[in-house]
């Protein structure tokens, strides 16, 4: 097989599995409001969202993305303007983020995971003036002080009680009181929702290219430095039309849930764009709760659920799957992490969904596939084929400006209309682009067919669930702790999670510090997906041979003191 499969023989290898178009066909320009008005005619009073049985219908919603523009034109934003997103599954994600793209302007999306720091970190590098959130007790606080400490001008604040159904906005009124944290009324830089776009309809016509950028997309490298991903209007619209094309069930009743978060690319393509663009539902949960998730599939007989490996074992493994009726569900996409095959097995048998494993990258949203609804052409414990339009190659390892030797793996590079046009602020890209392919830093293998299987990592990111953690973070808040002297974080193996964060450090004379009480402090200032397992004290940590500090060696010393106690036979 040779290093590069740009999918010319596509046809021949798919045998059976065709689709009904060309697959190196161009995309029209469209641009993200575009495809929200077509969702809208296509779909018209159906419904958009579903928010724990509150529904709002697509005209509504387009209605109150327009709303959202006006609002933001009247408040000075302006095309190429950046506005934040700092907001769970919830119905004002959906009119804001859309709203935002109308007035020309570009949405960053943060995650609602993060602390003061580092949500104020990347509001200063990408520039946000503004930012949308909830008045959560677990988000509003937050967004307070980033907004007294950074230079954000000001916050937008939806009231989660106004989203929900009339009794359940009641009860967590009165009995979930302590969810909700009091907007300021005497702060002129913070707005409640309803305020903000009151008395505004229609925002005036912006000229808007396909070719602006029109998301932020925070990700990391190497180094765990966080990178703005900049993606165009057509990098957006063409990776949602991209994934719909491959679905088998298009034009079918659509009803997802949407339980990923959709700061994420991974649920901005396939659970937003990707269903507005069939005029589809979205059944939107704030966070993952396996009861709450079955609750859903329940009550409204979904037809998919995106999700990471960890999610459907969850699902498995919460008593109330017995009792869940799964008869409508037809496709389980699975991402953000490999696939067990005996999960695989096992969620598809009991609920007679299939589960279509893919892959992508924050800087190109969905890159590759395994079929949908034809398991005889799958190819389990692959990511499946590149997307329609999509070209990969494997590069040498060690050059990139090679391709990898024929019949060996390489470093996974991509190239087609949904990758990002570079980093923001940044005066180059730092080597990802290699003769116009993207390098996505996973070692990979391509077989005859064009199914590609990860096999390896370059990069040192841990993947905790599904979510990119990066051991450089946790190692710059441990230094900040007085008798650290030097810090190193790898993954280590979890039977839930894929991987977790363990910590080894060295101590200055005289620290008082234990693993017990270091790991609670680390845990403390750092996110959740951040938490370390566990820390390990050493007199010192392997190096380089010019002292650098060597993670590579650590990995490899703890992997081979693991198969050893492995190798022990039993006292």
């Amino acid at each position: 097989m040779r290093a590069e499969w740009p999918g010319k023989d596509r046809e021949e290898a798919l045998g059976q599995y065709r689709h009904p178009i060309a697959w190196d066909s161009e995309f029209e320009p469209l641009t993200v409001p575009q495809l929200l008005e077509r969702g809208a005619h296509l779909a018209g009073t159906r419904k958009i969202v579903d928010f724990y049985g509150r529904r709002t219908s697509y005209i509504d919603m387009l209605a109150q993305a327009k709303k959202v523009a006006a609002a933001l034109q009247r408040a000075g934003v302006g095309k190429g303007d950046r506005v934040g997103l700092f907001l769970p599954n919830v119905p004002v994600y959906v009119a804001a983020y859309y709203g935002i793209a109308m007035a020309g302007a570009t949405v960053v999306n943060f995650s609602p995971l993060y602390t003061v720091e580092e949500l104020a970190q990347q509001v200063e590098d990408s520039g946000a003036k503004l930012l949308f959130t909830i008045d959560s007790s677990a988000l509003l606080p937050t967004a307070l002080k980033v907004l007294d400490c950074s230079s954000l001008e000001g916050l937008v604040v939806e009231s989660l009680a106004d989203m929900l159904p009339r009794l359940k906005s009641a009860l967590i009124r009165i009995v979930g009181r302590k969810q909700l944290a009091a907007i300021p009324t005497n702060d002129k830089r913070v707005r409640t929702y309803a305020d903000f776009i009151a008395g505004c309809t229609e925002p005036k016509p912006v000229e808007i290219d396909p070719n602006d950028v029109v998301l932020l997309q925070y990700t990391g490298g190497t180094t765990g430095t966080p990178k703005g991903a900049m993606l165009t209007h057509q990098n957006i619209t063409v990776n949602a039309r991209q994934t719909l094309r491959v679905d088998r069930h298009r034009g079918e009743r659509d009803i997802m849930i949407g339980v990923l978060p959709m700061f994420h690319i991974f649920a901005n393509i396939v659970v937003l764009n990707r269903t507005v663009l069939d005029g589809g539902m979205i059944v939107m949960l704030p966070r993952f709760d396996a009861r709450q998730t079955l609750k859903a599939q329940n009550r409204v007989r979904a037809t998919s659920m995106p999700g990471v490996p960890t999610m459907f074992q969850a699902l498995l493994d919460h008593p109330d799957v017995a009792k869940t009726d799964f008869d409508s569900l037809l496709v389980c996409i699975s991402g953000g992490a490999p696939l067990p095959l005996p999960l695989k097995r096992k969620f598809e048998g009991r609920t007679g969904a299939h589960i279509v494993e893919g892959y992508g990258l924050t800087e190109s949203g969905i890159v590759s596939t395994n079929p949908f609804g034809n398991l005889d052409f799958e190819k389990p414990g692959t990511i499946g084929q590149p997307l329609p339009g999509t070209e990969i190659r494997l590069l040498d390892k060690t050059d990139p400006t090679r391709l990898a030797p024929d019949g060996e793996p390489g470093e996974l590079a991509i190239r087609g209309p949904q990758t990002m046009v570079g980093y923001w602020s940044r005066s180059n890209d730092d080597g990802v682009f290699a003769d116009g392919f993207l390098r996505t830093g996973d070692v990979a293998t391509i077989d005859e067919d064009g199914f590609v299987t990860i096999v390896d990592r370059i990069k040192d990111m841990i993947s905790v669930g599904g979510f990119k953690v990066f051991p450089s973070r946790i190692e710059e808040v441990v230094m900040e702790r007085k008798g650290i002297q030097e810090a190193l974080v790898i993954g280590v193996p979890d039977d839930y999670l894929g991987e977790r964060p363990k910590l080894y450090v060295t101590l200055e004379e005289g620290s008082d510090d234990d693993a017990d009480t270091l790991c609670a402090w680390v845990n403390r200032h750092v996110g959740k997906h951040e938490r370390v397992v566990s820390v390990e004290i050493r007199e010192d940590l392997p190096k380089t041979m010019i002292g650098k500090l060597d993670r590579k060696a650590l990995r490899a010393e703890v992997a081979a003191q693991a198969k050893e106690k492995v190798a022990e036979p039993a006292a």
